[in-house]
């Protein structure tokens, strides 16, 4: 492999990444919390003062935290707060979609800083390997030196068992199946030296909500998102469950019952597939689906029926799930435009008054804030998440 083709000069920031238990909460508080003065910090973290100072100023000089301004209280010296350092670390961010492909670059403090879309028939690995290549290439000529040995990984969100969900036939369905075989690390590494971080699309767009939208607000909820076909996410005491096999929240899964009584799933009765079959059917391009920036307007007759349709099976799912966990909220976003989205949680509210609550207590619905870029925010944020913060959010939520 040719050297000067290899991709990251992150092996600083990685062996920096190896932290112990307490810098690692530490700067799993300011990740929930925001900017604080080491005195808040030891008070919350059960620490001494001192050990925290130490902690802070270690964290410091590795460039993982900034100075805030000084703040003065009413007696003593002004405290000084600190926080995450944007360019404490980076890492990229790869959205593999049955239409299209996102691929960004995210700070250390979840922002985006640069962003490349890419629309496709079907998701080839050659297209999608060359997208990211090419990708990567694009986004690091944006970077200084500096910023790039920061880069510590790349995270990739893909669905479930990708090559089962196509409908294709001839060359391009063999083509597709090779997905089966594909090892992501292996065809990164022809690329790129970064370490490379996979997870079910689904539960990349709940860990993004969990770590920078409103699942901060709530212990255990479950995550509903609409993509080209509907997935779902689960936290358990402020933690996003993965499950034994990465699968955890597969709701896509839960059953349906169409108009005829056969057995169905929800991926097949509420997922943006179905819009976009409608759109076929009637002549139009369904490509404005999935463009940036989305702009549904001249689509609403269309999408009106659909938002109903969805709404109330997802009202129904609701439920379901929380017969079996006592979930506080169920937070509902999705791949559309942000009004698309207030209606459709609108609508499961209302739905859900009607449904049939006997022995349960109905959750709080509520619309998740990420958006469009749920996913792959969600895969950018695993290699900055499983080095640098504690796996487990429990006991971070209380001040």
């Amino acid at each position: 492999m040719d050297g000067n083709k290899v991709k990251g000069l992150s092996i600083g920031v990685n062996q920096r990444g190896v932290r112990n238990y307490n810098e690692r909460l530490l700067l799993s508080m300011f990740m929930r919390h925001g900017a604080m003065p080491g005195s808040d910090l030891a008070r919350m973290a059960g620490l001494s003062p001192q050990t925290v100072s130490v902690i802070l100023r270690k964290l410091e000089n590795d460039g993982l935290l900034a100075r805030g301004e000084p703040q003065r209280g009413k007696v003593g010296k002004p405290s000084i707060p600190m926080d995450l350092a944007p360019e404490g670390v980076f890492a990229f961010g790869l959205k593999i979609g049955r239409r299209s492909a996102e691929l960004l670059l995210l700070n250390f403090k979840g922002a985006v800083l640069r962003q490349l879309h890419m629309s496709y028939p079907y998701p080839s690995p050659e297209v999608v390997f060359g997208f990211l290549s090419d990708g990567i290439d694009s986004l690091m000529e944006h970077m200084t030196a500096a910023q790039q040995s920061r880069l510590c990984g790349i995270g990739v969100a893909s669905p479930f068992e990708l090559w089962k969900w196509h409908d294709l036939s001839g060359p391009a369905a063999e083509d597709f199946s090779l997905w089966k075989d594909i090892q992501f690390a292996d065809e990164v590494a022809k690329f790129s030296a970064l370490p490379i971080f996979v997870c079910n699309d689904a539960t990349a767009a709940c860990r993004a909500e969990h770590l920078y939208g409103l699942g901060k607000e709530y212990r255990d909820y479950a995550y509903f998102y609409i993509g080209s076909f509907v997935g779902g996410g689960v936290v358990l005491n402020h933690t996003v469950f993965e499950g034994n096999q990465g699968n955890a929240g597969a709701l896509g899964s839960l059953r349906s019952t169409g108009p005829l009584g056969e057995s169905r799933q929800l991926i097949d009765v509420a997922s943006l597939h179905l819009l976009e079959a409608r759109l076929v059917e009637v002549g139009l391009n369904p490509k404005q689906l999935w463009q940036l920036p989305q702009d549904w307007s001249t689509l609403a007759r269309h999408v009106d029926p659909w938002v109903g349709e969805t709404a109330q099976e997802l009202a129904k799912a609701a439920l379901s799930i929380c017969s079996v966990i006592d979930f506080e909220a169920i937070l509902i976003d999705g791949a559309f435009p942000e009004g698309v989205r207030a209606e459709l949680v609108d609508r499961v509210r209302r739905y859900l008054i009607n449904q049939d609550t006997r022995g349960l207590l109905p959750p709080r619905i509520e619309a998740g804030d990420i958006g469009f870029n749920a996913r792959a925010i969600g895969a950018a944020s695993g290699p900055i998440f499983s080095q640098f913060f504690l796996n487990t959010n429990a006991g971070l939520s209380s001040v």
